[in-house]
């Protein structure tokens, strides 16, 4: 039953947390590249590097937003419930920071 609900919670967590990763990304590039649009991979006017830079910048901070969103829901769920969503349903001790 937990794993039921637990599903569509998760799903529009990681919705949510595409959009709150996207405008992370967008403040940090403008911060750090002095711009306000990260370089699009077909921009003739712009360079492997820029290209390159831009989008392992982004990929960073959209892997961590989810792993923090994802450990987070799960953590939340097993204090509520004291069932670990995983695949296996179990987490041994208490829910850890």
């Amino acid at each position: 039953m937990i794993k039921l609900l637990y599903r569509p919670v998760s799903m529009l967590v990681s919705v949510l947390g595409g959009v709150l990763a996207g405008a992370i990304f967008k403040r940090v590039w403008k911060v750090a590249a002095h711009e306000d649009e990260a370089p699009k991979s077909t921009d003739a006017q712009r360079n492997w590097r820029e290209v390159l830079m831009a989008a392992a910048l982004q990929g960073a901070i959209f892997a961590v937003v989810k792993a923090a969103l994802d450990r987070g829901t799960a953590e939340g769920t097993f204090r509520l419930t004291g069932v670990w969503p995983g695949d296996d349903g179990q987490k041994s001790g208490e829910a850890r920071d």
